[in-house]
């Protein structure tokens, strides 16, 4: 696909930039001509060009996600949609559940995601723009032993829709998304992390419970990154408010 690059070009920030979502996001922005404001704590894996803007912030502080969307905005002229697309992942027993690791989930997954769209707002009325956060199956109904990734996301879930409620009369839209388990550094983590002496075993527990039975697999992130990518065009100017599952149909009810 033809990209743009001018200076009248629309400016995405997207957080999480060098995940999986996040960097299959940037990518998917940049071939639809946009610039992109790439944040993430960790360096971005997007090669740099000037339609990138990297940046480095630590999303659980509030200052910093102030400063990112400053950034942003005053590299780009304007600010045209934010990405929440950063996050973390816990599991295990609530009966052991560390006070560091709460606030180190909901300050990523919630605080952080709360404070960047707070900063970006003045920016999105100017430009009648929009937001997309990460949600997850996980904020649509309660996963065994994930309780705190399931209280962040279900934040994510109510916040997008008070957000859609609140900003609707200003032209901004807010829409969640909600994966299921996505082909990631995220979900490798993730089974490296709690899946013990046997990372397949864990993945394949995971695969167990989607409704394709042998059929099914892991989404991509270039799926879901389509989907981002749709939210924030003209076409999709009726939807606010809306968490949109891409999960194979995981959090549809029982098997």
């Amino acid at each position: 696909m033809a990209t743009v690059n001018t200076p009248d070009s629309k400016i995405v920030l997207v957080t999480g930039a060098a995940g999986g979502i996040g960097g299959a996001t940037t990518r998917r922005f940049l071939d639809g001509g946009w610039r992109v404001a790439a944040v993430d704590l960790r360096a971005s894996t997007i090669a740099p060009e000037d339609r990138v803007l990297p940046i480095t912030a630590d999303l659980t502080d509030v200052g910093q996600c102030r400063s990112a969307v400053d950034r942003a905005a005053e590299w780009g002229g304007r600010l045209d949609a934010v990405v929440n697309s950063a996050g973390v992942w816990t599991e295990g027993a609530s009966a052991d559940t560390t006070e560091a690791e709460f606030d180190r989930v909901l300050g990523v997954n919630l605080k952080g995601l709360y404070f960047v769209t707070s900063a970006a707002i003045p920016h999105l009325v100017a430009t009648s723009g929009c937001v997309v956060n990460l949600s997850s199956d996980a904020g649509l109904q309660g996963n065994a032993g994930a309780a705190v990734y399931c209280a962040s996301k279900g934040g994510v879930t109510l916040l997008t829709k008070a957000l859609a409620l609140e900003l609707a009369p200003q032209g901004v839209r807010v829409n969640a998304v909600c994966p299921g388990d996505v082909e990631s550094p995220m979900l490798h983590g993730q089974a490296e992390t709690f899946g013990g002496d046997d990372r397949q075993a864990y993945l394949d527990r995971l695969l167990a419970g989607y409704p394709q039975g042998a059929r099914a697999r892991f989404v991509q992130p270039a799926e879901v990154a389509e989907f981002i990518w749709f939210l924030c065009q003209p076409a999709a100017a009726p939807i606010t408010g809306a968490a949109m599952s891409i999960d194979f149909g995981l959090s549809a009810g029982i098997v």
